[in-house]
């Protein structure tokens, strides 16, 4: 039976990831920063970002077989650093790479690292594969690149097989981020000008990015390669919306508001950025995923934002 080391496991992926190897009885040990009371019996207490949190994980790798890594700085609202790209390569960069080399020194079999289809680029005209050649554009997903290009070196150097996953927006129950915003704004009945936008994004429910990874633990064409998540269906802006609305009983309140006139105010605003999110189109190709891992998304977009309420309810 595998042994399993799952970083940033009191996180959103993490904890449904450890969640989901516990019930499975895989023997695991979950990495948390602060000593938390979680529902595992092995936990290794340590913060990878200094050097006695590495320390300590790293006196716990053996005897284990692959290493989940989760653990990262995600994207910050209100950044309270003067240079956050030194930070964002601190932790996503520097401590997975550092972690890596431990984890080959200790006979780690397999290292999965979770980062980002920011590294593939931030709005695209054609779904995205996981050969197309790296774009990042923002802080945190350069950092998640840097890594990426830092683990097929020490994969060369050692053999320690490398998988890597890049998803696009996980959504589930309790998701933070840009999911957590639009179910908060269905929740409240807010009006919202978003009703008729015809864009396509990817996403991928946390139960599926979860079955996903559990695949890449065993599967051995997971070795050495890139996987896209997702699941498999795309949907607007205005789609997404109102599958939220009905998944959680209560009516999108949408007004059909041309996109082009929220783009210009949006940039009139400063909000850019926020407007390409929900406005332009981002699509991820899984079928290499599928296809190499014999793996198809256990849910639909219907049955995941379904399963999203009845876990909260």
């Amino acid at each position: 039976m595998r042994r399993i080391i799952v970083t940033g496991s009191s996180g959103f992926v993490g904890s449904a990831v450890c969640h989901r190897l516990w019930v499975d009885g895989v023997h695991t040990k979950a990495v948390i920063r602060n000593k938390l009371e979680l529902p595992y019996p092995n936990l290794v207490v340590g913060d990878l970002a200094t050097s006695n949190g590495m320390d300590c994980l790293a006196s716990s790798l053996r005897p284990s077989d692959v290493v989940v890594h989760l653990a990262s700085r995600a994207h910050v609202v209100s950044e309270e650093v003067p240079e956050p790209i030194a930070e964002y390569r601190r932790i996503n960069t520097n401590v997975t790479l550092e972690l890596a080399k431990q984890a080959a020194q200790a006979g780690i079999k397999r290292f999965i690292f979770i980062s980002s289809i920011g590294v593939n680029g931030n709005i695209n005209t054609r779904p995205f594969t996981a050969e197309d050649q790296p774009n990042p554009a923002e802080p945190y997903a350069l950092s998640k690149w840097e890594a990426e290009q830092g683990l097929w070196q020490i994969q060369q150097e050692t053999g320690m097989e490398v998988v890597i996953i890049r998803p696009p927006l996980v959504y589930g129950p309790g998701a933070p981020g840009n999911f957590g915003s639009l179910v908060r704004w269905i929740e409240k009945g807010i009006p919202l000008p978003l009703g008729a936008i015809h864009n396509k994004r990817s996403l991928v429910s946390i139960d599926n990015l979860v079955d996903l990874i559990i695949r890449c633990i065993d599967h051995p064409a997971a070795a050495n390669q890139v996987f896209l998540a997702g699941d498999g269906e795309d949907l607007s802006t205005t789609e997404l919306l109102r599958g939220v609305g009905r998944a959680m009983g209560k009516p999108a309140r949408l007004i059909p508001v041309p996109a082009g006139m929220l783009q210009l105010g949006a940039t009139l605003l400063g909000k850019k950025a926020m407007a390409q999110r929900l406005l332009g189109s981002l699509q991820v190709d899984i079928s290499k995923t599928c296809e190499l891992l014999d793996w198809k998304p256990p849910y639909t977009v219907e049955e995941g934002l379904k399963r999203c309420f009845e876990r909260s309810n």
